[in-house]
């Protein structure tokens, strides 16, 4: 399931990942994650589509 909210997305990663939404975290995940030249981004977009890394981008924004 992708999440379609933040609680959703929160839950997810914290939860279900184990992961620490630090504010470290999200500034490192947001400069892969704004960069569309990053293969990882590009292979997010890929997976997952554009609308889908806008809210990711959003969401990590609002950490």
């Amino acid at each position: 399931m992708i999440p379609q909210t933040f609680n959703e997305w929160k839950k997810c990663i914290e939860e279900d990942c184990i992961i620490n939404l630090s504010k470290d975290f999200a500034r490192q995940r947001l400069a892969v994650y704004q960069d569309r030249n990053n293969k990882e981004t590009q292979n997010f977009i890929a997976l997952y589509g554009k609308r889908h890394l806008q809210n990711i981008i959003h969401w990590f924004q609002q950490i």
